[in-house]
């Protein structure tokens, strides 16, 4: 037996990736966690019951005879552990590196940990991970690298042709995040100049003509196709589909009834209803559980599914109900695509789903319920008939159903594309109005990125990147405001304090939040201690420097209710970006010695597009696009007296659009800072 096969264990204490791998996802519609049904089985077994595993032939064959495979199969089938390892057994590793590209961090850790452990290694060998701030990659020896997609991006900027790699599987392309459109219209420009390399798009749904169509790249129509579809067969069993008569008023009260409904009146299967978001999930399940009360009778399981869910709780879906109890699953739209749950034979669909969408008005980013598309009503339909023939209850009329969209909008032509264009521009692309994108992003939206860009000073009144502004934007790892921020923060003499400010923004809350009463005031006082008046961003800095003076102990965290692995990420990402701009970027590193005014100042050089004042009628407006915020029930300054002028750094929309990460501000600041984004005006009534 060779060495590499022999068992490899981490050192104690070595969790260089524990901070991410725990870190609980961003939003309820997708999960980190992977449900395996075969566990008591070993690896070499395992591989084989994948059902991908009666397709590795065809898919070699494919990959021989055309430039662009289209991989179509369900979540679960092992596209993205088993395909990779099929190259690299055929030998496509000779001709370069095989990369897979992930929409999500925790994704692309846990699956070459996978493949890795498959292989009998460790992750950071012939498997290697590459993640933003982390990289885990041996020049020498790895041969499948498993990145984000913003990480293949970053190395478009440095070899545009990606002339180091022999095959580029895009992986969950059905997500349309903006990263995955900017890759696959690059990709397509790549596949011009480099036939030779080979293109996988892996997707779970239905969509594939559109990514066969992009990628055919044949002139004439005699031409033979450089693109082909290969759909990974499931089973497939008929369903019935049911519309209501009336429109409901409120489809989370009539899912309820319907689940009732069902158990009362059909045979036995479990059920599975989709609603938008969280707190609809949990409305449900108190609701059900009323019912189940005033019945007596024990004979529903009903559980919850959405991203943020421990994944102890998620574990708990997959796993069959007793003898004569119908399993009910309550989930968001993650039960869609990203997993997919055995036994299920009745599906209830909402109708709804929430999405991100930008405002080009006031150029600001919000959560909004909008309807859903027959694409994804089908993809919720098709979860019925996997083990039988299962009916499909849709909570609207056969007439609201003619008019849903054919797909949902990608996130590309909903969202703010300054980091997008950003990139583009720093790649040499000029017209980015020319670009082709899969789905070309609406030209407002364009327009109030490339406005905010100007405004930011990173683009020149030619729409070139300027220097050293635009540049340096273009070359960090984060947003173009917390990059502009930063560059700032090197001239106002602040840059140390900005750091941590960024790290403490890039991971998760680090104010842990106990269910308990007693324990639930504690943490309370204790985030108190913290809390000053000028706001959300002053405070994390406040965390930050008390927990590094303390030595960052473990114990600090749990006497002052913080969580521990956040605080440490940020502290790592702090380190590796203050190694950044000594190496590469020339900023220097200076302390105010705590002057909060010369912070805020800098905070306010980045982010002037997001000031918001104090209207009369006692709500917040936004300077520009006069929309109307509220300030974030966990902000520091909810319970304080409202301050005049605030900057926010993002918004959510629930009930109303709250404002996240406030700092309070003074009026001037904004002109003189941003004078050419805002001029001071007299207006006189004169009636």
């Amino acid at each position: 037996m060779s060495s590499s096969r022999l068992p490899k264990f981490l050192k104690p204490d070595d969790d260089s990736f524990s901070s991410e791998r725990d870190a609980a996802p961003a939003d309820d519609h997708v999960t980190s966690f992977v449900f395996n049904a075969h566990h008591s089985l070993n690896l070499a077994a395992q591989r084989d019951r994948l059902p991908i595993r009666a397709y590795r032939d065809q898919i070699l064959y494919c990959l021989e005879h055309y430039q662009t495979l289209v991989l179509v199969g369900e979540t679960g089938s092992g596209k993205s552990t088993q395909v990779p390892q099929y190259l690299y057994e055929f030998g496509w590793h000779t001709k370069g590196l095989i990369g897979v590209t992930e929409p999500r961090r925790i994704s692309a850790i846990t699956l070459a940990d996978r493949v890795a452990t498959e292989r009998g290694e460790l992750s950071g060998e012939t498997v290697g991970v590459a993640i933003r701030f982390i990289n885990k990659c041996d020049p020498a020896v790895t041969k499948i690298k498993y990145m984000t997609e913003g990480i293949l991006l970053r190395e478009m900027l440095a070899d545009p042709l990606l002339t180091q790699y022999a095959v580029i599987m895009v992986d969950e392309a059905h997500e349309r995040s903006t990263l995955t459109d900017t890759a696959l219209g690059l990709l397509k420009k790549i596949a011009r100049k480099r036939p030779a390399l080979k293109i996988i798009i892996s997707s779970a749904t239905v969509d594939a003509e559109l990514f066969y169509d992009f990628f055919n790249l044949k002139k004439k129509k005699e031409d033979k196709d450089t693109s082909v579809i290969l759909t990974v067969e499931g089973r497939m069993f008929p369903y019935e589909v049911f519309y209501l008569e009336e429109p409901c008023p409120d489809y989370v009260k009539a899912t309820v009834e319907t689940v009732m409904k069902i158990h009362r009146t059909e045979q036995r299967g479990d059920v599975l209803a989709f609603l938008t978001g969280q707190e609809e999930v949990l409305k449900a399940l108190d609701l059900l559980r009323e019912h189940q009360e005033a019945s007596g009778k024990e004979d529903m399981m009903i559980l919850p599914m959405y991203g943020t869910l421990p994944n102890t709780d998620q574990l708990k879906v997959f796993f069959h109900a007793p003898k004569g109890v119908r399993k009910i699953i309550l989930a968001t739209n993650i039960a869609e695509t990203s997993i997919t749950i055995p036994g299920i034979v009745y599906v209830i669909d909402c109708g709804f789903v929430k999405l991100n969408w930008y405002s080009a008005e006031s150029t600001t980013n919000s959560l909004v319920v909008v309807p859903t598309s027959k694409a994804a009503a089908e993809q919720r339909a098709g979860r019925a008939g996997r083990i039988r023939s299962g009916k499909v209850f849709r909570l609207y009329t056969e007439e609201a159903w003619e008019k849903l969209p054919d797909h949902t909008p990608p996130e590309m032509r909903r969202t703010d594309l300054c980091s997008t264009v950003l990139y583009l521009k720093a790649l040499g692309i000029d017209n980015i109005l020319r670009f082709t994108f899969p789905s070309p992003p609406p030209a407002k939206n364009l327009l109030a990125s490339l406005e905010t860009l100007y405004a930011l000073e990173a683009l020149d009144e030619q729409g070139q990147l300027t220097t050293p502004v635009g540049y340096f934007l273009a070359e960090m790892p984060i947003g173009p405001m917390l990059a502009k921020m930063l560059y700032k923060a090197g001239e106002m003499g602040c840059s140390e304090e900005i750091l941590i400010i960024i790290a403490m923004l890039q991971v998760q809350s680090v104010f842990s939040k106990p269910s308990s009463g007693q324990a639930s005031i504690r943490a309370r006082i204790a985030k108190r201690n913290f809390e000053v008046a000028e706001g959300d961003l002053i405070t994390l800095l406040n965390v930050y420097t008390a927990f590094v003076e303390d030595g960052r102990t473990k114990e600090f965290c749990g006497r002052n209710f913080l969580i521990y692995r956040n605080l440490k990420r940020a502290h790592e990402i702090k380190t590796q970006l203050c190694s950044m701009l000594e190496r590469e970027l020339n900023i220097p590193l200076l302390s105010c010695n705590g002057n909060v005014e010369t912070i805020c100042r800098c905070i306010v050089a980045g982010f002037f597009p997001y000031a918001a004042y104090l209207h009369h009628s006692g709500v917040y407006k936004t300077v520009r696009g006069n929309t109307e915020l509220s300030i974030h029930p966990l902000s520091a300054l909810y319970t304080e007296t409202q301050p005049q002028w605030v900057i926010f750094c993002e918004l959510l929309h629930t009930t109303k659009l709250f404002m996240k990460d406030i700092t309070v501000i003074r009026q001037e600041w904004l002109t003189e800072l941003a004078p050419h984004y805002y001029h001071k005006v007299t207006v006189r009534n004169d009636y």
